[in-house]
């Protein structure tokens, strides 16, 4: 997952870099409206985290520059301004999400996923992940190869929602509400053993931990 990160507050900047770095993100940044479209006429995007209180060009006049050519990837307004006419300029010229200063930075990254997720879902049928792996959206089945793996239906629910957010990891309680189990007693125990058959069946590091936080693919 690349995103293009725009902030002239070095402060802010550096913490949102190091915050997606950690969660395994790539991350560009810009801290000026012209930067910020040099970067993104040079670069493929999955996200754009974009602030309005820019130097040089305004962050309006850049999200209206990028909608130009471009009316699929997520913008995600990020801003001190309060005022409700530059939330609506910002969401009329073609910003997908509005998120205002101070913010919790969790609260972002979930924002974030949740706008790539449905962009996935929209741009393609199926993903393409290390070994091979392919995970067909539209059928729900799960490919190694061109060969089909057999999957219970919630290994193929946690796989493809690991998936969808490749490169992003997913807690356990997450992975679990995905498939229906939230209620368990014991959520911990209930997704490893999951993850394990799930990765029985799987190339070897297909499914990876980052412990402490959760399960990633790539």
């Amino acid at each position: 997952m690349r995103l293009l990160i725009v902030e002239d507050d070095k402060i802010i900047r550096s913490s949102l870099v190091a915050g997606f770095k950690k969660l395994k993100y790539s991350c560009d940044c810009a801290c000026d409206g012209e930067e910020a479209l040099d970067c993104y006429y040079q670069a493929t995007y999955d996200a754009i985290i974009l602030d309005l209180n820019l130097p040089k060009i305004d962050g309006l006049d850049v999200l209206l520059e990028i909608r130009k050519e471009n009316l699929e990837i997520p913008v995600l307004v990020l801003s001190a301004r309060s005022e409700v006419e530059d939330i609506i300029k910002g969401l009329n010229i073609g910003a997908n999400d509005y998120l205002s200063k101070p913010f919790h930075f969790l609260e972002l990254e979930a924002r974030i996923r949740a706008l790539t997720t449905r962009k996935f879902i929209t741009a393609a049928s199926t993903i393409a992940l290390k070994n091979g792996i392919i995970v067909d959206l539209t059928k729900k089945m799960c490919f190694k190869n061109a060969s089909e793996l057999i999957l219970t239906s919630k290994e193929y629910g946690i796989l493809e929602y690991l998936s969808l957010h490749a490169g992003s990891p997913i807690s356990a309680e997450e992975l679990l509400e995905h498939i229906g189990d939230i209620n368990t007693n014991e959520l911990s125990s209930s997704i490893k053993v999951h993850i394990s058959s799930l990765r029985k069946k799987l190339p070897e590091d297909t499914i990876k931990t980052l412990r402490g936080i959760g399960y990633y693919v790539e």
